[in-house]
């Protein structure tokens, strides 16, 4: 999309994939095809979860004013696909989106952004998008396109990154594209008079995200270390991080691993596992690292653990440090 011009403009695009980043990315460019003293009077952007898409067809059928294109936005159109909405008692005119697919206004680019679940073909809109539309998929991208984007960005301040300052970067992160950009100005001053930057400075200006401190925490359950794990729960609780919150990111990490080990044993290649369970290359990447060395059965005991520990905290108002150190006692004592 970086070379999208005004001759290339097609009439209406669909785009899916939950990347904020590369969305915004995307925004940027096809606001860049109206020029900005023309943009109030011929860009809009409507959500779907307010508003009619009857109300943003009706502006994408008007011509342009004292322009030659129209940029209509149309966020949140959950209606093309299999995600089901809730609470929105809005009525969306499909016979009319239908007419004006059939008929595109050529002055105007239509944007449907479609990001939270995937195009239902069933629908017959839908199927008249895909031969209508140029849909643009941005699902998500591999540790090594990362990695690129990283340096580019970073390139662009006149600076580099070191290899090791990448690592640590993608790991506090969880590999997040759109956390890692908003992570990098600040790195880049913080190394403005060095122009490089350094793994020690990432360790020391990036918070670790709860899913990282999560990983870590599993980490330290599965090779057995009750000091350091309760430590590092005893330190989520006092930044105020939910008790339930925390262990159902816990209870994921472990769906993952135990999935992961399982459709790895049978054949299963990165990728492969990536797309069947629907999670990030870079998660499944340190899901195997992780569970290479555990037995499947200490996964699963883990798991049962977590869950009982759920059903106590949504039923009771026992202690949750408490709750998890029993954890810890019972599951240790479990695969002694």
């Amino acid at each position: 999309m970086a070379a999208l011009g005004k001759q290339q403009a097609q009439p209406v695009y669909v785009i899916t994939g939950d990347q904020p980043y590369l969305s915004q990315q995307l925004r940027a460019a096809f606001l860049a095809l109206i020029p900005e003293a023309e943009q109030t009077m011929n860009y809009a952007s409507y959500d779907m979860e307010t508003t009619p898409v009857a109300q943003a067809l009706d502006d994408a059928m008007s011509a342009p004013f004292f322009g030659d294109k129209r940029l209509v936005f149309v966020d949140r159109a959950y209606f093309l696909t299999t995600e089901t909405h809730r609470g929105s008692k809005i009525e969306h005119d499909m016979a009319s989106l239908t007419s004006y697919l059939e008929h595109p206004e050529p002055t105007t680019i239509l944007v449907f952004f479609a990001t939270s679940g995937k195009l239902d073909s069933r629908k017959k809109v839908v199927k008249l998008l895909k031969k209508q539309a140029e849909v643009v998929s941005l699902e998500a991208i591999g540790e090594h396109q990362i990695r690129e984007l990283i340096e580019a960005r970073v390139r662009e301040a006149d600076m580099q990154i070191e290899p090791q300052a990448v690592n640590a970067l993608l790991q506090r992160t969880g590999s997040d594209l759109s956390l890692i950009m908003s992570e990098l100005p600040k790195l880049t001053l913080a190394c403005f008079d060095d122009k490089v930057i350094t793994a020690p400075i990432v360790l020391e200006l990036v918070t670790k995200s709860l899913d990282q401190n999560v990983f870590d925490l599993v980490n330290d359950v599965m090779g057995r270390r009750i000091e350091a794990a309760l430590n590092l729960y005893r330190q989520l609780i006092l930044t105020k991080e939910e008790p339930l919150k925390i262990n159902a990111v816990l209870i994921g990490q472990f769906r993952l691993l135990i999935q992961t080990k399982i459709l790895a044993k049978n054949g299963y290649s990165q990728g492969s596992i990536a797309q069947t369970l629907k999670v990030h290359p870079y998660r499944v990447k340190l899901a195997m690292q992780s569970s290479r060395s555990l037995k499947l059965a200490h996964l699963r005991q883990a798991y049962l653990g977590l869950a009982q520990i759920e059903r106590a905290l949504k039923s009771s108002t026992q202690d949750p440090m408490i709750l998890f150190e029993l954890f810890m006692l019972k599951y240790l004592d479990q695969v002694a």
